[in-house]
């Protein structure tokens, strides 16, 4: 009896396992433990998965910039090849109370580099020099050259002097085609300009600046001091304003402006009006040309915009320092408008610089996020590929199970 009831229900056991393997083996094929479910038609029409949507939103949630000036793609895209082995060299120009001192301590201390540059304890100047055994330095700046073409040179001044300050650096005889990067540090004009007072108040000067021009220094009439004695010490912030040949004002514009086009120091050259408008044009357009500038209001975005103009990259993040002297001084409406007024070339440059800065990290955080997402679409085809040429040898082990059990079914 037993022996009867095991023949008759053997077959059909072996009959629903035999269809077991082969639903499983006919059914459509599915990689992974589980299938994904069907993306909601929300998803099909937006044009892809997951992957696609979270492209879209991430697109989608990048700032757009309200850009006020209209700049070519060529004059936001600043890449610049830089060969530190070779003959390229970095200029800084070193604008007062600009943040200059910090960034420039981050160019000789904090940047990655095959041969950092050596600094002595107790030293402020470093030995820049190139990777390979080379002595040639390939950064000009206070920090690493010292104050060769003059203290606080400006752009008149760096150009003309600078090629033949860097042929007296190199060795005798060798004189070498280089190319110069010139860079710079921009502030809000109003913070700047307290700044520079504050520092004038506890005694600063720049008395031995040179302010060369056309190949001399500007006579004292041209370019009389604000003060009597050694220095500045306790002048009032009213005094500050009142010397109508203070440097402290505009002085962005005139120092990163062709004074040579103005007759330099000279104010009888032109009238003021022309002058103005000269100076202005000119620091915008030498600005714009530059293969690179930072604004101190935004220190993680100037780290990013250098690490990409040069490709090199910083050892330690920026900080951004909201508390400085500038800040802690309080002032009202009236004083600050008066300021404002004596930098009003300061403040159109500034205005005009914070836009390209801003435009140039906004379309440089565009352009990695489309490469970003070229990487991952590759990434993702890659391994679509590699599913597609494994899923036969898959099908091909299911097939040679099935023949074997059926085999043995055949054999029983």
């Amino acid at each position: 009896m037993d022996e009867r009831f095991n023949r008759w229900l053997l077959p059909p056991l072996l009959a629903l396992l035999f269809l077991l393997i082969v639903y499983q083996y006919v059914s459509p094929a599915c990689p992974g433990a589980a299938c994904p479910r069907r993306p909601p038609a929300s998803a099909a029409r937006r044009g892809g998965g997951p992957e696609e949507r979270e492209e879209e939103e991430e697109a989608a949630a990048m700032p757009r910039l309200a850009a006020k000036f209209p700049f070519a793609r060529g004059e936001l895209c600043r890449r610049v090849r830089f060969d530190m082995r070779g003959r390229d060299v970095i200029v800084f120009l070193h604008i007062q109370k600009t943040g200059g001192t910090t960034f420039g301590r981050h160019l000789v201390r904090n940047i990655h580099l095959e041969q950092p540059c050596y600094c002595r304890a107790g030293q402020k100047k470093c030995a820049c020099h190139r990777p390979g055994g080379d002595k040639d330095t390939w950064l000009f700046s206070r920090f690493s050259t010292g104050w060769s073409c003059g203290l606080h040179a400006d752009w008149t001044e760096l150009t003309s002097c600078v090629p033949a300050a860097m042929e007296r650096r190199s060795c005798a005889g060798n004189r070498t085609l280089r190319n110069f990067y010139y860079i710079t540090m921009l502030r809000d004009p109003v913070s700047r300009y307290l700044s520079e007072w504050k520092h004038v108040q506890r005694g600063a000067t720049w008395k031995t600046s040179l302010h060369m021009c056309d190949g001399r220094s500007p006579t004292p009439d041209e370019l009389p001091t604000c003060y009597e004695g050694d220095d500045w010490s306790g002048v009032s912030l009213q005094e500050f304003m009142d010397c109508s040949y203070n440097l402290a004002s505009n002085r962005q514009v005139r120092m990163l402006a062709d004074l040579s086009l103005v007759g330099c120091y000279n104010l009888t050259f032109m009238n003021e009006s022309e002058r103005n408008m000269i100076l202005l044009q000119s620091a915008k357009n030498n600005l714009k040309n530059m293969a690179f500038f930072g604004l101190t209001e935004f220190q993680r975005k100037t780290q990013y915009l250098f690490e990409r103009t040069f490709n090199l990259k910083f050892i330690s993040p920026f900080t951004q320092f909201n508390v400085t002297r500038a800040s802690n001084v309080d002032i009202g409406e009236d004083v600050r408008r008066r300021i404002e007024e004596l930098n009003f070339l300061d403040v159109q440059l500034y205005e005009y610089a914070k836009d390209l800065f801003l435009q140039r990290f906004q379309y440089s955080k565009q352009e990695e996020h489309q490469k970003n997402r070229l990487k991952r679409r590759e990434e993702r085809r890659l391994l679509r590929e590699q599913r597609v040429h494994q899923w036969p040898r898959e099908e091909a082990a299911e097939v040679a199970v099935t023949e074997d059990y059926n085999s043995q079914v055949a054999r029983w």
